[in-house]
């Protein structure tokens, strides 16, 4: 029985440029300690082999200290240690894959085109590839298919599987049936996939283990699975991220707006990093969203509002009245109906409450 772990896209020394200078610093400290926190899965759980499917930094030139530390992160774990270079951190000339020392315990692929790793103590073959410019054009899977030598054969590839665009390494389902593979690691693909069987081939992508930004949503981790003797692979996925970005949507119609994200909210959010969106029926007042966000701060790691409500049907009854109120209203209210989008929708929203404000002589805040 072969104990493994799957992971990929660490992105190390991300810019997390839509936090505060103090927080983005804060996050790529917290980035660059995931390898050491892995390793202690690694050498706690007797694992056997860590497959690392790429872009494991953000670029291909990487601050050194930061690839110093994965080295030494990864001499520390008690098992062989393979890495298929992706997109961002491509093999090349400046790459910290050339330019640091590695652990004799870490083979880092290094050529356009499969090579093959041979484990005889484990009956393993893995068989992997790097990119070495920022696109791959080219399959590295095409023509494969693993020698029937009563070995375990594992694949390990940055890249996409059939995409409508061939730039990052496309690999074809009809390949992976035919690739002979038990198991095939991938990485490039942010969110986290439920395994795919083509042929006898089980495939995934196990995802970011840290999200970087609310286009990286929800639990993020790694794949822990065994291979038997037969080729059988099972998988479980860990969750290993320290903070979690998500979005949250509350309809504040007839509702203090602080209430109710408090009663929408799960009992622990102190360490994410949420963006919640006001929704529903408003009055004229709209909602305050930066008071409400100073009252609710120490609730998240970062949090970000956004008012998408909408005027009270009630108000724009107004506009049948004979008067300037009506006047301005049933401009607005035609803009409303012309409007394509929820941004064009959302300024004229901005513009009534606005006007409505000057002209009651009051002050929107």
């Amino acid at each position: 029985m072969l104990r493994f772990i799957h992971a990929a896209d660490f992105h190390l020394d991300s810019a997390f440029a839509a936090l505060t200078p103090r927080q983005a610093a804060a996050r790529r400290r917290e980035s660059r300690e995931l390898p050491v926190r892995l390793a202690n899965y690694v050498n706690q759980n007797n694992i056997d082999l860590v497959l690392l499917a790429g872009d494991l930094f953000d670029s291909a030139a990487s601050y050194r200290d930061t690839a110093e530390e994965l080295s030494a992160a990864l001499g520390q774990m008690e098992a062989q240690v393979y890495i298929a270079p992706g997109n961002h951190d491509w093999y090349g000339p400046g790459s910290p894959y050339l330019t640091v020392k590695w652990p004799e315990n870490v083979h880092i692929f290094t050529q356009p085109r499969l090579e093959t790793m041979e484990w005889p103590e484990k009956n393993l073959a893995l068989h992997g590839a790097a990119f070495t410019h920022g696109e791959q054009a080219d399959g590295f899977l095409t023509g494969f298919t693993a020698p029937a030598d009563g070995k375990l054969h594992i694949g390990l590839l940055h890249g996409e599987i059939d995409p409508s665009e061939a730039r990052y390494d496309p690999i074809r389902k009809e390949e992976i049936a035919a690739s002979g593979l038990a198991y095939l690691a991938l990485g490039h693909i942010h969110k986290g996939a439920e395994p795919l069987t083509f042929g006898g081939t089980v495939c995934a992508w196990p995802g970011c283990p840290e999200g970087r930004g609310f286009d990286e949503l929800g639990e993020k981790g790694f794949y822990s699975g065994t291979i038997d003797d037969s080729g059988k692979v099972s998988l479980t996925f860990v969750p290993f991220a320290r903070r979690r970005y998500e979005i949250l949507t509350v309809d504040v119609t007839e509702q203090d707006p602080r209430a109710a994200i408090e009663a929408a909210l799960p009992a622990d959010t102190a360490q994410d990093l949420y963006r919640i969106l006001l929704t529903g029926e408003t009055g004229e007042g709209s909602v305050h969203t930066d008071a409400l966000k100073a009252a609710l701060a120490d609730r998240f790691y970062a949090l970000e509002l956004r008012d998408r409500t909408r005027l009270a049907e009630d108000l724009w009854a107004k506009a049948e009245e004979d008067s300037l109120r009506g006047l301005f209203l049933r401009d607005l209210k035609q803009q409303l109906a012309q409007a394509q989008t929820e941004e064009d929708r959302q300024r004229v929203t901005m513009a009534a409450r606005f006007g409505l404000a000057a002209l009651d002589h009051r002050d929107l805040g």
